[in-house]
């Protein structure tokens, strides 16, 4: 273990992450909302921590290891949770305690969504931009865009880009050079987002909510600038609008890569995560806008259609946007939405959950085990469109399901153990382990009544979630500290 090198790739991030501070203090100057000395402040304490941490080993030129990558990520995500919520603290506006203000900061940069404030709309513009930002950088993962930055510092990337995106897909590099892995995936964030943002703003939004409802639509984040979130602004071509984006940002990121490199949409409907995801989605709408009719939740079938579709999408990606409070339908579509965000987006996307991908190879490992007690002796592999998959993803898979389970019944039965009814705590730790945001029964409209022992269980929910269990975990393993 190399923690000279760790403490150096700290510092640097730390200094880095000091910058993104700098947009929300010109938004403040330009609304002159009274939040410029909360940042100011909270811009010197990052920077000079950062500074701190890496000046006594700067000098320090050992290599980068995949075991440091792990503890950097780590580590990075836990201390920018902390300092991230420098700002809510030092702004009187907000009136959050240590507590809500790291909660909320986690949340933000995890992009779950789930949100502790009550009265959004009288914040200061520049805190509710920094929320929306936080989300926005969260979304792809800072430290994939340190990685670009790092080589020239000379610190390695891949070790970080491993860490950082684990799953099936992490070892699959879209260009030769790992630095240009990251710069194409932050283009095409960025030309998403750019792109989201001109829709809304044309759609009738104001340029303020217009880039901060982009950066939480792209990044599937779900923060809002209203308290109503997207209800507020009473437009289905907004949310049609919202739809099409977050079904976007739900897609591998280097599918739209490949797709734009070919110039052909044919690429999607190739990948058969793609198609199982989009029949997912497809499956659920139906179902729930039927349901919505006949249970004269709605009467008429256009608002049934377009509250289920962009409910359905919203959840089902774990974005947590919201234009009704789904959380007082009628209780068999809150579990069928809330049960469609445990399989989230696909792998390589900036979506949560357990992944597309992982629940098609877990129903093809599933078909292959009933295919083998009919014929014994016969050579199954499983496939993925013509390839073969080889077993150890197969057994990554299962591992990853069965800490997964194991990780949620642990912190449900801690969560109930603060006393929390039964259907809050399972809606809460499904909500933040798959990065959605909002749940059912208390934490359907806010996380506010929770009590601290209970945001801090769901704090360490939302870390694990984003760093899907295995970066996490593994840290907490014997074997990983001997050497």
């Amino acid at each position: 273990m190399s923690l000279f090198v760790v403490q150096k790739i700290l510092g640097l991030l730390l200094a880095l992450f000091s910058l993104s501070l700098l947009p929300p203090m010109l938004v403040s100057l330009w609304y002159d909302d009274g939040a410029l000395g909360a940042f100011l402040t909270a811009f010197a304490l990052i920077l000079g921590t950062g500074l701190l941490t890496w000046l006594p080993v700067s000098r320090n030129r050992r290599e980068l290891r995949l075991r440091d990558g792990f503890l950097v990520v780590v580590l990075f995500w836990g201390v920018l949770g902390l300092t991230g919520a420098l700002p809510f603290v030092l702004d009187e506006g907000t009136g959050l305690s240590v507590t809500d203000a790291i909660f909320e900061s986690i949340s933000g940069l995890t992009t779950t969504g789930a949100t502790v404030i009550h009265g959004i709309d009288q914040l200061p513009r520049s805190i509710l931009y920094y929320r929306q930002q936080l989300q926005w950088l969260g979304g792809m993962g800072i430290i994939v865009l340190a990685v670009a930055v790092l080589p020239m510092l000379g610190v390695g990337g891949m070790q970080l880009y491993r860490a950082e995106m684990p799953g099936p897909m992490k070892d699959n590099k879209l260009t030769p050079r790992i630095t240009e892995t990251a710069k194409a995936l932050w283009y095409i964030y960025v030309w998403l987002t750019v792109g989201c943002a001109t829709a809304y703003w044309l759609a009738g939004m104001s340029p303020f909510d217009a880039v901060g409802h982009a950066f939480s639509t792209v990044a599937i984040g779900g923060f809002s600038t209203h308290d109503a979130s997207m209800g507020h602004f009473e437009s289905s071509l907004i949310e049609m609008i919202a739809v099409v984006f977050m079904i976007a940002a739900g897609i591998n990121f280097a599918l739209h890569f490949v797709a734009i490199r070919r110039r052909s949409l044919g690429v999607y409907w190739q990948d058969s995560e793609v198609r199982l995801y989009l029949a997912l989605i497809v499956g659920v709408t139906i179902t729930v806008t039927i349901a919505l009719y006949h249970t004269d939740t709605y009467l008429f079938w256009d608002d049934a259609f377009i509250r289920g579709l962009f409910q359905v999408v919203s959840i089902g990606t774990t974005t947590g946007f919201t234009t009704a409070e789904f959380y007082y339908w009628p209780p068999f579509l809150q579990i069928l939405l809330l049960f469609t965000s445990f399989v989230g987006g696909c792998a390589g996307s900036t979506a949560g959950g357990i992944k597309v991908i992982r629940l098609l190879l877990l129903i093809k490992q599933g078909l292959r085990e009933i295919a083998r007690l009919i014929h014994p002796n016969a050579q199954l592999p499983v496939r993925m469109g013509h390839r073969t998959v080889h077993h150890r993803v197969v057994d990554a898979v299962w591992g990853f399901f069965s800490l997964y389970v194991a990780s949620f019944v642990a912190m449900y039965l801690a969560l109930a153990a603060t006393g929390l009814d039964l259907m809050t705590a399972f809606s809460a730790v499904a909500a933040c382990i798959n990065n959605l945001g909002p749940g059912l029964g208390q934490v359907g409209a806010s996380y506010a009544g929770l009590e601290d022992p209970a945001k801090w269980i769901l704090c360490f929910a939302m870390v694990l979630g984003r760093l899907e269990i295995f970066t996490l975990l593994v840290l907490l393993t014997p074997a990983f500290w001997r050497r």
